[in-house]
């Protein structure tokens, strides 16, 4: 396993990332996560849709908190052919508490706590911590990488302009 050291901080501390950086134009890889209610969650069971993926590690904190506030609301102007997924390790209980409490309903959120199959492979497992860093990726109908960002320091917030016009500019 790719062990890249230094690509971000988390208060200004460096961290690790497990896992290769993707490149843009390459093929999104497969992955495996928990739905809000344990059914089993694939890349390919969002075939033909653009697909916008929040990467975030606590649903719990303020950033991540607000992070997807804002694709909750901006999900319904980006119509039914676009999916947004936010992805951390919170367990899949939390996560529908924490939608449930924020009023969260146009994005789905996806747990990967049993064991970093979508970290690993996005390569944004942080390796202290064992919990994924702040990112997004958007992907086209094909699911390939058109746009990737991974925030250098994980308290910051993600460029949601620039991931939002990636997804429109394939939809």
């Amino acid at each position: 396993m790719q062990e890249r050291k230094g690509v971000i901080t988390f208060a200004g501390n460096p961290l690790t990332l497990l896992g290769s950086e993707l490149q843009i134009g390459s093929q999104a890889p497969e992955f495996n996560l928990q739905a809000n209610d344990l059914s089993q969650k694939k890349l390919s069971d969002y075939s033909g849709k653009v697909v916008i993926i929040s990467v975030v590690p606590s649903l719990d904190t303020g950033v991540c908190d607000a992070q997807t506030k804002r694709f909750n609301q901006e999900a319904s102007a980006l119509g039914d052919h676009v999916k947004i997924l936010t992805v951390s390790c919170d367990l899949p209980f939390a996560q529908a508490r924490w939608c449930g409490a924020a009023g969260v309903s146009n994005l789905e959120t996806l747990s990967d706590h049993m064991n970093l199959n979508f970290g690993l492979a996005y390569g944004v497992a942080i390796k202290e911590l064992r919990l994924l860093s702040r990112a997004v990726f958007v992907l086209d109908q094909n699911h390939k990488l058109v746009y990737s960002e991974m925030v250098p320091e994980v308290t910051s917030e993600v460029n949601f302009q620039a991931a939002l016009d990636a997804a429109k500019k394939v939809a």
